[in-house]
Order: structure tokens, then sequence, then C-alpha cells
């Protein structure tokens, strides 16, 4: 489809939503190119919808999408409203910056591989999503939020990811959003 109609239908989608619906490019080309997304199976053994970062040069804009999408799908109704101030202003720059120095360290041959997972985890498991190469199926960032309780201050989300070059055995924090001191509900809700 032309590139004009495409960008006008996005255009006038964000106009008459007052921008409440995101233009996320991976789903707008899904619909006028009439395609679905693949399924994978990653590394941990879990079945992923997999969006494609890249065919022949990494779309940086594409992957951001992707990834704040899949924050607020786990957010949720009742988390998302609450933190989605704090989140885009502090930890979600945060994200980004350590999605691209990652992908400067890789090789060329894997960038032109990466996939970002779908389903992010309900209940109270940690994770996010994860940005893995679509031809070993192994991870290469995992992004996880975590719930903690710190005595008489209340329940705090900690955000942070692990990578495979220290075989995900270190926690990266990327930073803390406070909830209340009321337990917060299950993610996904």
């Amino acid at each position: 489809m032309k590139k004009w109609f495409q960008k006008s239908i996005i255009i006038t989608v964000a106009l008459l939503t007052f921008g409440l619906i995101s233009p996320n490019h991976f789903i707008w080309e899904q619909i006028l190119d009439n395609k679905s997304p693949s399924r994978a199976i990653s590394s941990d053994g879990h079945d992923y919808e997999q969006v494609k970062i890249a065919d022949e040069s990494v779309d940086y804009g594409n992957m951001a999408d992707a990834a704040r999408e899949q924050a607020y799908i786990k957010f949720g109704n009742r988390i998302g409203p609450v933190i989605q101030h704090e989140f885009d202003d502090v930890i979600f720059p945060k994200i980004q910056e350590a999605i691209d120095i990652t992908i400067a360290k890789a090789t060329d041959q894997k960038i032109t591989h990466l996939a970002i997972s779908e389903q992010p985890s309900g209940d109270y498991h940690e994770k996010i999503f994860n940005i893995y190469n679509d031809s070993t199926k192994k991870d290469l960032i995992r992004f996880h939020v975590r719930t903690d309780k710190k005595p008489q201050e209340g329940y705090y989300f900690n955000f942070h990811y692990h990578l495979a070059e220290d075989k995900y055995s270190k926690h990266y924090v990327l930073g803390d959003i406070y909830w209340s001191k009321n337990t917060p509900p299950k993610w996904l809700s």
C-alpha cells in the first residue's frame, strides 16, 4: 500500500482519537499489509508472538513502540493509569538506553534477527518482555518488574533487566516507582 496513504490513515486515527490510540507502526503494517504476526519459542521455553525488529536495518522507533506497548499490556487497566507518567518520564528512557547499548554491542548479523516477545507474564511474575535473536531463539536482554514491600513505606515497583552476556545473573536496576501502602493488583488486571 502507498506510504502516503498509510501515513494518512495513521494521522487520521491519531487526530480522531485525540492521541488515545497510539499509532504503533507494527500494528498498522500488519493491518494494511494483511499479515499476521508469527509465533516463536524462546530459550526459556515459552511460546511468544513475535514482533520483528528489522529485516534489513534496525528500526529503533518500532522497537521502542513495541517495548512501550508490552509494558502497558503488563500494567493493565488498574496499574497503568497510576504509574503512567512516572514510567514514561523516568523508567522508559532508561529502557530505551539499555536496549540501545545492548544492540550497539551486538554484531550486524545478530541485529538483523532481533525480535521482541509479546505476552508479558501476569499475576505477580516479573517478565515484561524479552529481546531475542529470532534465528537462534536465545534471549539477548530480559526486562522485568518486581513488586517490593519496604517496611513502613509501602509497595514499590522495581524495574530492572538481565543480560545474556552475564548469563542473567545480575540485576541492572532501571528505577523504582512507588505504588502505595496498599497491596497492588496483579499484573495484566
